[in-house]
């Protein structure tokens, strides 16, 4: 029993000692899947500088999978598929890219709620996936996060209208007058009916837009579309006069933008990149 005894300081000491070699693995181990992880971030990330982004997405994917926790590897991967959405192509193949896009963006949002670039990159996709609420749903976020952002007040502004201006032309269609027509609406009901739904989105559009230009004076897109909501609200109007001070509204932007544009083109161009 003596012997057994004097042992147990010998067998500790072997514990301790092959508890201290396999931590000292698992360490470096974990510390050289960091290095490989980086090291296929800054291969991905020349690609990706080079438009190679089918190359760039594998090189993302295999660093997310060496360190999960390597975030800067998942925006990279987002943006990479983002890259590779068409805008306008429906095919289900560009389609899921857009969804993958979009779920990478989201997962990075899950570590970086205030990751205004996920939220923007989210944002953009959707519009161009011409799913205009959850677009604008994710514009109205990245507004709170970047209220100093020209664009993205914009994008509202351009949502609005991009819901509100079919919608009309298909009630004058239906009240069989002439779509572009400067007539207003002999139909009152229908008229009454389309304005219920897009009065709040004109005024959300002006909100907006003005807020737009506030923030960047030049921005003569926004003008533009302040330009064509006077003339979404003239035609909402009962009362006559009230619809002559839309239209000259609307073409008192129309001036606004052109002297805009003269001022644009007749400026001289920025320096180059140092």
């Amino acid at each position: 029993m003596a012997q057994e005894t004097d042992n147990k300081p010998l067998y500790i000491s072997i514990i301790v000692v092959v508890v201290l070699v396999v931590g000292g693995w698992l360490t470096w181990g974990a510390v050289g899947n960091k290095l490989k992880a980086r090291d296929r971030l800054n291969q991905g990330v020349r690609a990706y500088k080079g438009a190679q982004y089918t190359q760039a997405i594998e090189q993302f994917k295999t660093a997310i999978t060496l360190d999960p926790t390597l975030q800067v590897a998942r925006l990279y991967l987002a943006t990479a598929y983002a890259n590779q959405f068409i805008p306008g192509a429906e095919s289900k193949e560009n389609m899921d890219i857009g969804q993958q896009a979009i779920d990478e963006f989201k997962k990075v949002l899950a570590e970086d709620p205030s990751n205004v670039n996920s939220v923007a990159g989210i944002a953009s996709l959707y519009f161009n996936m011409k799913k205009l609420d959850e677009a604008k749903t994710w514009y109205e976020k990245q507004i709170a996060l970047d209220p100093k952002n020209p664009e993205a007040y914009y994008s509202v502004g351009v949502i609005d209208w991009s819901q509100a201006y079919p919608a009309r032309m298909e009630a004058r269609a239906a009240a069989h007058m002439e779509p572009q027509g400067g007539k207003p609406f002999t139909d009152l009901k229908a008229r009454d009916a389309i304005c219920a739904k897009n009065m709040p989105l004109i005024e959300e559009a002006f909100k907006h837009l003005n807020k737009a230009v506030e923030l960047r004076p030049d921005y003569d897109d926004a003008m533009a579309y302040i330009n064509l909501m006077y003339r979404e609200k003239a035609d909402c109007e009962a009362d006559m006069d009230a619809r002559k001070k839309d239209l000259d509204t609307a073409d008192q932007w129309i001036d606004k933008l052109t002297e805009i544009k003269k001022q644009k083109a007749a400026a001289p161009p920025p320096p180059p990149p140092k």
